[in-house]
């Protein structure tokens, strides 16, 4: 007779009712115990399953559970790990227990910091916004950078002033250095066509 291969895992699906939790030191969820034609049955509850099933089922809801399943030299039985569970519904109809959702916090804004002093946008500040925000929204990044306005920079003589994203200042920055700049910054991408915007639309954000 060959011997039993003890590390040798395979797949399970197992269909039953359930009866109770299985607790340990008193509060800790370890598994499920369900009633099945062949008897009770203790089912192991994989880590990312046990928050999901605390207080949530009653005795007697139909389960089918699928996991892996491992011999045991010590109680020479299988022992049951689940890695997913379907409860029945009264028509029949199965489905999976849902997970808590992650919550994943919104994407901070990147900004861009641009003086709005009357001398930064009569030397071309004006034009450089307007080519800002119009790349900007070609390169579908209006939704993650924004422009800010800030106070004089101290460096009038070479006006217009502008902060990106990584505190790197540039000043004498003309509307047509706006591509190469952006390109350096957020990388190069194919843009979609340009949507011409006035003068008007140039508002800058305050600080």
């Amino acid at each position: 007779m060959g011997k039993l291969n003890t590390s040798q895992t395979s797949e399970f699906c197992l269909e039953g009712r359930f009866l109770e939790y299985a607790i340990a030191d008193g509060y800790k969820l370890k598994g499920l115990v369900l009633g099945t034609a062949e008897g009770e049955c203790y089912v192991k509850l994989g880590k990312h399953l046990r928050s999901n099933f605390v207080g949530k089922l009653q005795r007697g809801t139909w389960l089918e559970i699928v996991g892996t399943k491992k011999y045991s030299s010590k109680t020479g039985e299988f022992q049951l790990k689940a890695e997913r569970v379907m409860t029945g519904r009264e028509d029949g109809e199965a489905y999976i227990t849902p997970q808590e959702p992650e919550i994943i916090p919104p994407a901070k804004k990147t900004t861009i910091l641009m003086c709005q002093k009357s001398d930064c946008m009569k030397r071309g500040g004006r034009e450089l916004c307007q080519a800002l925000i119009q790349q900007l929204s070609d390169r579908a990044l209006d939704e993650r950078v924004t422009i800010k306005a800030t106070g004089c920079m101290k460096n009038c003589k070479g006006a217009p002033n502008i902060i990106m994203p990584n505190k790197t200042r540039y000043s004498g920055v003309k509307a047509a250095h706006v591509h190469a700049l952006l390109d350096k910054h957020f990388g190069k991408v194919i843009l979609k066509p340009a949507v011409s915007i006035t003068a008007a639309t140039c508002s800058l954000a305050p600080v």
